[in-house]
């Protein structure tokens, strides 16, 4: 009775082993799967990548026409207004120059009298110390002595 049992266990797990085997299906087969599966995913991120690349290259040109068409559509109004409006009226829409509107040059700066915020410390003299200087701001320290004199007298 006993040698049936191991028998039967035996074969149980001999099926129980194959239907495992089967289920992990870790064979070159599934291997050689998976390589082509993760070289078709870079190809498609390299595709993915050329495609944004295209569409912003693309994207930087548009803007580009675009701002060259608003340049000539305002060259045309300024050259309108100089033609059609008396002279106060053309200096008063438009600026003088054709290209104005779109110079950097700082004249909005000039103009309003702005001046942006500078980004360091203007000294009184040269041999003042810097902001950027270790004891910059800090006065003569006290002593514990005169710190509780001070309480002291500030408490009566």
């Amino acid at each position: 009775m006993i040698w049936l049992t191991a028998i039967g266990c035996l074969a149980v797990g001999i099926v129980l082993g194959a239907v495992f085997v089967n289920r992990l299906n870790t064979g070159p087969s599934r291997v050689q799967e998976l390589e082509n599966q993760i070289r078709d995913m870079k190809e498609s991120h390299l595709d993915y990548r050329d495609n944004v690349s295209d569409h912003f290259s693309m994207t930087a040109e548009l803007v580009q026409h675009m701002t060259e068409s608003y340049k000539d559509v305002y060259q045309h109004l300024a050259t309108g207004a100089q033609d059609l409006c008396s002279q106060e009226v053309a200096s008063q829409l438009l600026p003088a120059g054709s290209d104005a509107v779109f110079d950097n040059s700082g004249a909005s700066e000039e103009t309003t009298g702005l001046i942006p915020p500078k980004d360091y410390a203007a000294k009184q003299s040269p041999d003042q110390k810097g902001a950027l200087a270790e004891d910059f701001g800090i006065g003569k320290t006290k002593t514990n002595g005169e710190k509780d004199s001070s309480v002291q007298t500030a408490k009566q």
